[in-house]
């Protein structure tokens, strides 16, 4: 089954669902893929703003001084 018959078949699904226990396990589901999404991206900005602020201080190693280094492995 491709993505968009799954994607209608859900929707026709979740029009029959009258259990609101169940409609809450949906939404909290999709809340908490959002909140995952967006923890995950503000995760990877922390990471890129560190790794920016030790580029600047200098605290980094060249591809070239790393390969010196290995080769003395």
């Amino acid at each position: 089954m491709d993505i968009q018959a799954e994607i209608k078949w859900i929707q026709s699904e979740l029009g029959k669902v009258k259990d609101p226990t169940l409609i809450e396990i949906f939404v909290k589901l999709l809340k908490y893929r959002k909140s995952a999404i967006n923890s995950e991206l503000e995760e990877y900005n922390r990471e890129l703003d560190a790794a920016n602020a030790r580029i600047e201080s200098g605290k980094f190693i060249t591809q070239e001084d790393l390969e010196k280094g290995a080769s003395q492995w």
